[in-house]
């Protein structure tokens, strides 16, 4: 697995998102999301709207992602501590760490509270002060620190399957549970390395994500070869829906163009 796209701004978006689509029937809008160290560079993204109410994160992108909204946000349009702090626009301090909030609700107490808190990826504080989330085919993020991109279980293994066919290495990642959002976007702004998580509660209650989606987090730069690997895999049979066999059937005839 490799990155392809060294130059991410001349990404051809437009193309690439109807690609991904032909590929992969997605049902969700591929979206950009990208950090800013000055909000006033963030809202000067062009249509950039601003909250009127105060969210969760999971609504700013779920704005983006079902809406098909150009989002931005800073920490005061954020519900609370959990949000800020994986996108960097609050503090990993002591009592962010202690993860009280959450004992007796999520976890039997605080130390497990606190185990949880301490596995999360996050965002360092301090670097940022603002956010904006907005369709990759828009452009208006160019490029994004990273790309959100929500599909079925078989999609995505595909997805993955098109990630992996040049440069193969083993994927692996974590799951903390709820705040699900440190998987997926936090992990991947802090590692810039493609990131999946299985969404949590807060992000289908809050953030509109069906109950049979997962969210593949990946920086910008690994979609075009993505594309090529889809492109490939197709070329061979391997492709989206991926139909039935028959769970009866003898095996040999199929098993033989696929492997």
């Amino acid at each position: 697995m490799q990155e392809i796209a060294s130059d991410t701004k001349h990404i051809d978006w437009p193309q690439l998102i109807a690609d991904l689509n032909r590929l992969l029937r997605l049902r969700t809008t591929p979206i950009g999301l990208k950090m800013f160290e000055r909000k006033e560079d963030m809202e000067k993204v062009e249509r950039i709207r601003r909250p009127k109410s105060i969210h969760t994160t999971d609504q700013i992108v779920g704005q983006a992602c079902r809406n098909g909204w150009t989002v931005g946000i800073t920490a005061e349009d954020l519900v609370g501590a959990q949000c800020r702090t994986v996108i960097g626009l609050g503090p990993r301090d002591t009592e962010w760490l202690s993860g009280k909030h959450m004992a007796g609700v999520w976890y039997e107490n605080e130390h497990e509270a606190a185990l949880h808190q301490e596995s999360m990826d996050v965002v360092p504080y301090g670097k940022f002060e603002a956010m904006a989330v907005s369709p990759l085919v828009s452009g208006r993020l160019n490029p994004p620190d990273i790309c959100l991109i929500y599909a079925t279980p078989a999609q995505m293994i595909l997805f993955i399957n098109g990630l992996q066919w040049t440069g193969f290495k083993k994927l692996e990642w974590g799951c903390v549970g709820e705040s699900a959002c440190a998987d997926s976007w936090g992990r991947a702004l802090v590692t810039s390395e493609p990131s999946l998580s299985i969404p949590c509660f807060a992000e289908r209650r809050y953030g509109g994500v069906m109950e049979d989606e997962l969210l593949m987090a990946i920086p910008p730069s690994f979609l075009p070869g993505v594309i090529e690997g889809l492109d490939q895999l197709s070329r061979n049979g391997l492709r989206y829906p991926i139909p039935q066999y028959g769970i009866n059937n003898d095996v040999r005839a199929g098993m033989a163009v696929s492997y």
